[in-house]
C-alpha cells in the first residue's frame, strides 16, 4: 500500500487541477518559499479528516478554498483526493486503487468520498484503521510516539 497520486483543486494556492504522482518509497518536495510545499502536507491531512482549521494553518474553513489573486477571481469549493494503490489488500476494501476525496463549498456544504461514493469521516477513519495511516501519522510513524 502506497500514496499513488494526490490529486487537488482550489486547495489554498492550487487554483487550477493539479495532480501529483508518487512512485512507492521516499518522496521529496522542493521549491522556493510560498511555492506551496506545505499545502500539499495540509491537503493530505484535511483528506484524513483533519478538523482543526489551526492545524491546516487557517482560522476558518473557507481559509483552505482559494481566495484568488489581483488576476484571478477566488474559487467557490476546494477538493482533495488521495489515490491509494491497495494492490497488496492492506486496505479492507474490494478494490486495488482506493480514491479518498475531500471537498468543501463556501457555502459551508462538505462531503467525504471513497471511489466516488458519498460517505462519512467515520468511513474514512475506519478504513486507515489499524494501517498507520491517519491525519495525525502521514509521514512516519515514528515521528509521533505510540499513545
Amino acid at each position: 500500500m502506497y500514496l499513488k497520486r494526490l490529486e487537488l483543486q482550489g486547495f489554498k494556492s492550487f487554483a487550477d487541477k493539479t495532480v501529483l504522482e508518487f512512485m512507492p518509497g521516499i518522496t521529496s518536495v522542493i521549491g522556493p518559499n510560498g511555492s506551496g510545499k506545505s499545502n500539499i502536507s495540509d491537503s493530505i491531512r484535511w483528506v484524513l479528516g483533519e478538523q482543526s482549521m489551526k492545524s491546516l494553518r487557517g482560522s476558518k474553513s473557507e481559509d483552505i478554498i482559494f481566495a484568488g489573486t489581483q488576476s484571478r477571481k477566488s474559487l467557490g469549493f476546494a477538493e482533495a483526493s488521495i489515490v491509494i494503490d491497495n494492490t497488496d489488500g492492506k486496505l479492507p476494501i474490494e478494490f486495488s486503487e482506493v480514491t479518498v476525496t475531500r471537498r468543501i463549498y463556501r457555502s459551508g456544504e462538505s462531503g467525504y468520498y471513497i471511489n466516488k461514493t458519498p460517505c462519512r469521516l467515520k468511513d474514512v477513519l475506519e478504513l486507515f484503521m489499524d494501517t498507520g495511516i491517519g491525519k495525525d501519522r502521514i509521514f512516519n510513524n515514528r515521528t509521533r510516539k505510540n499513545r
